[in-house]
């Protein structure tokens, strides 16, 4: 088939190259977001997607909407049979959706219909689930509602951050998409509408989602933790000012300290919450570059009945 594929994180570009790769299929072009400013200078820089795109010689569609007229002329001319889609991060609409004859399928990172939304992996980290995965399926105009091509599965270990996980997913599902298209090429693969029970949602986590709650039981905190590493960050407040927690684990056997309580030793940094306590092991403090949580104790000299939170 001839594909144009939409995606633009660094999590996409995996898929990107499996459908490079392929040999079966031509990606005739790329539409990304437009270059966004990063760094300290703030200069404009062109999306993971699109660097690699460029690497590879393949034309680049960079619409400010999927809704521009110019971009939707372009796409017709291209006159692609499907378009893969990997968090290309804007909503489609109908007049797009319509152009490829077998329409836009995406590539989701949650096995549905659990997880609709912008941060399915995070919110699958923080609600404890043991086992997610990767689906792919036919974009609708509901909140990823469309009937589902194929799933792959991965264990959630728990040590995962959302980083980790989400790097395992984008490969294997970087697999499973070229499948698909594999499978829509050759008419061997059917869309299944998805189940009406089982749906969850996963709307983006703001800064205010990843602030701790001490009193809530220290697997609540170890799962926020992770789920919001390494983006947007758990944090908490010392001393009136923020201090970002990186990696943290739970330690059971100790129950003496009250929520937010802090005890600091030689090599260790503990912290109560509303059952038993967690470990800090990594931290960055405002203004400051990440550090091992006992350096930042010792340099902040915490004295005895310190607690963390507002």
């Amino acid at each position: 088939m001839k594909l144009v594929f939409a995606g633009t994180p660094e999590v996409a570009v995996p898929a990107l190259d499996a459908l490079i790769a392929s040999g079966r299929h031509e990606v005739a072009a790329v539409v990304t977001r437009p270059d966004a400013p990063a760094g300290r200078g703030r200069r404009l820089v062109a999306s993971p997607v699109a660097q690699r795109a460029e690497e590879a010689g393949i034309e680049v569609l960079k619409p400010a909407k999927p809704r521009d007229a110019e971009f939707q002329a372009r796409l017709r001319e291209i006159a692609p049979d499907c378009c893969p889609v990997v968090a290309y991060g804007a909503l489609l609409p109908k007049s797009a959706l319509e152009i490829p004859a077998r329409g836009w399928v995406n590539l989701h990172f949650s096995l549905l219909p659990a997880w609709r939304g912008a941060a399915p992996v995070q919110h699958a980290i923080m609600a404890g689930d043991e086992i997610t995965g990767a689906s792919t399926f036919l974009i609708e105009e509901g909140l990823d509602s469309g009937p589902v091509y194929g799933t792959v599965t991965e264990e959630v270990r728990s040590t995962d951050t959302s980083g980790d996980l989400l790097t395992r997913l984008a490969f294997a599902g970087a697999g499973l998409l070229a499948a698909t298209m594999d499978g829509i090429e050759d008419g061997s693969l059917s869309a299944v509408p998805q189940p009406g029970d089982g749906v969850s949602v996963a709307p983006k986590i703001t800064v205010e989602n990843a602030h701790i709650d001490w009193s809530a039981p220290a697997l609540r905190v170890d799962r926020v933790v992770r789920g919001c590493t390494p983006a947007p960050g758990a944090w908490t407040v010392f001393r009136g000012e923020r201090l970002k927690l990186i990696q943290a684990t739970p330690v059971p056997d100790r129950t003496d300290l009250a929520p937010g309580e802090i005890a600091a030793g030689k090599k260790n940094l503990y912290v109560g919450t509303g059952s038993y306590a967690v470990e800090l092991l990594w931290v960055q403090a405002q203004g400051k570059k990440p550090m091992a949580a006992a350096d930042w104790a010792r340099g902040a000299r915490i004295t005895s009945g310190e607690r963390l939170g507002a």
